[in-house]
């Protein structure tokens, strides 16, 4: 049975003034318009649709490809704003998907790209888009490794850092001091799977080789802390980097990163002459 917001192999019925006619099985006929037909498309054949509704509600059928589908997360500029309805958005299609009021989380202004789940509403059963984007994503402990590589869209800014969609399923952090540069809201990079976190949150890289290259010298700053008196060492962000060349055998810059990801799982305390252990 075809969907409504999929793209769905749908069998040719037979042709009409207006356009296709696609059997849409319990739903049934389901009309393609003059403008997406072909010469090729002949009683009997498949053709790949995507179904929707149009501005009367009646389901139809397009073989544009929409920016998203039901269950997407996309970033989508907003073409117009209706006070009553909300704004709408350029998904890639001739009529607009409407992010209703009640769906914002946040400003919206035209010509600015707003990152939404497309879903079909519950009480329209129209497709619509929402942009209260930390409802709809998984709360279940995330399966993903140290390095891996995943798909990130930038939805949100915190004072850490930026929070990113991993792979379309769960939302992890991009810190802005690992950041060459600030990042746009909707923005789509590859990024990595950073350390695990004991509270089930995922820390993300834009850096290949990032953490590979860190977590060892991060274990070995947390294993010294807690072998020296008081658990604190006098290494610093003032210290000189042939100093820190010298006990750790690494970059000032490597050091800081280091120091950065134990500051940030607060398992330690900088202080202005050093580091020392949170819980000492």
């Amino acid at each position: 049975m075809p969907y409504v917001g999929e793209t769905n192999l749908l069998t040719i019925l037979h042709k009409a003034t207006p356009g296709i006619y696609l059997d849409g099985e319990d739903m049934g006929q389901i009309l393609l318009p003059n403008r997406y037909c072909t010469a090729q498309m002949v009683p009997g054949g498949v053709i790949d649709a995507f179904v929707y509704r149009d501005s009367d509600d009646r389901l139809i059928a397009t073989t544009d490809r929409p920016l998203a589908q039901i269950g997407d997360f996309a970033a989508l500029e907003v073409v117009s704003i209706n006070p009553q309805m909300g704004a709408f958005l350029d998904w890639g299609l001739a009529k607009d998907l409407l992010l209703p009021n009640r769906e914002w989380a946040g400003e919206v202004e035209v010509g600015k790209t707003v990152v939404v789940l497309v879903r079909i509403d519950e009480r329209s059963d129209r497709i619509v888009a929402t942009a209260r984007i930390d409802r709809h994503l998984d709360g279940t402990e995330p399966e993903f490794e140290t390095g891996q590589g995943v798909d990130l869209i930038v939805f949100g800014e915190t004072p850490l850092g930026y929070k990113a969609i991993v792979d379309q399923t769960h939302t992890g952090l991009l810190y802005r001091s690992d950041l060459s540069a600030p990042l746009k809201i909707g923005a789509r990079l590859r990024g990595f799977i950073g350390k695990e976190r004991l509270d089930g949150k995922i820390d993300l890289t834009l850096h290949e080789s990032g953490y590979q290259r860190i977590e060892p010298l991060r274990d070995k700053i947390y294993q010294m802390l807690k072998t020296s008196a008081e658990g604190r060492l006098p290494y610093h962000d003032k210290s000189p980097p042939a100093e820190i060349q010298a006990v750790f055998g690494v970059s000032k810059k490597a050091f800081k990163q280091a120091v950065g990801a134990l500051f940030r799982e607060r398992l330690i305390v900088i202080e202005p002459d050093g580091i020392k252990l949170a819980d000492r």
